[in-house]
């Protein structure tokens, strides 16, 4: 849904823009397309999920910076401007993935049977 929205966003931003096209408002669509759904994508291909809840975060919140960030960056370029200020979403949404990269390295992965054996003790106890 967030690549349609972006798409979408995207199109008609620059439709009202009088013939002035940015690529970051162009190709807003592609981070939520290829950081959100591909992965995805696959992981349910063969069927396994993301290893931890925390890099699941990470993972969105990057993408989510860097759709927005790119969104906004156009914006500027459309509008004839450009701010120092669109950086810190390039480097926050560059951070958050290398973040949720190193956590899906050096953290356990979630475990069926973990949960299982909490679930069968809390309802024994």
């Amino acid at each position: 849904m967030v690549t349609i929205f972006s798409a979408a966003f995207g199109a008609v931003y620059e439709l009202f823009s009088h013939g002035v096209y940015a690529y970051g408002m162009l190709y807003a669509f592609a981070f939520p397309l290829l950081g959100g759904l591909l992965p995805a994508f696959l992981l349910a291909r063969n069927g396994r999920r993301f290893p931890s809840a925390v890099a699941w975060q990470l993972w969105h919140f990057g993408i989510s910076a860097l759709t927005v960030g790119s969104l906004f960056s156009g914006a500027l370029e459309i509008y004839g401007t450009s701010s120092q200020l669109t950086m810190f979403y390039w480097l926050s949404g560059g951070l958050c993935l290398l973040l949720s990269l190193l956590t899906m390295a050096f953290l356990p992965a979630r475990s069926e049977e973990r949960s299982e054996d909490k679930t069968v003790a809390l309802t024994a106890g």
